[in-house]
């Protein structure tokens, strides 16, 4: 059973794979982000308002950990506009912002080691 779990959420898609070293589970989560931005932004959409690209999330990709009562999890929305916004926790999430020279990726990776 692997230690990490990347969840991907892209459009109505849902993927899931495992992985036991948390580097490889982020290496992927980048690979997987780059993949994602290469398709270029959203459309804007009309609702009830206008939704433009920086408003939209394209995809969601989380890190989940194991753990029986709060297991470890964090993770990045891809924005319409391209924009990488790093969270940290599950259901109640909360953006985390890099440390100084790191991307949104070490700030995954902290939030998920501690």
């Amino acid at each position: 059973m692997a230690a990490w779990t990347l969840t991907i959420r892209h459009g109505p898609q849902v993927d899931r794979e495992g992985y036991d070293d948390l580097d490889d589970a982020v290496a992927e989560l980048r690979r997987r982000v780059d993949e994602i931005r290469a398709e270029g932004p959203l459309e804007s959409r009309q609702m009830l308002r206008d939704f433009e690209p920086a408003d939209q999330v394209a995809a969601r990709l989380e890190i989940a950990g194991k753990g029986f009562f709060r297991a470890p999890a964090a993770g990045v929305d891809v924005k319409g506009d391209g924009r990488v916004v790093p969270f940290a926790g599950g259901i109640r999430r909360e953006e985390v912002k890099p440390r100084r020279g790191g991307d949104a990726f070490d700030a995954v990776r902290q939030a998920l080691v501690g």
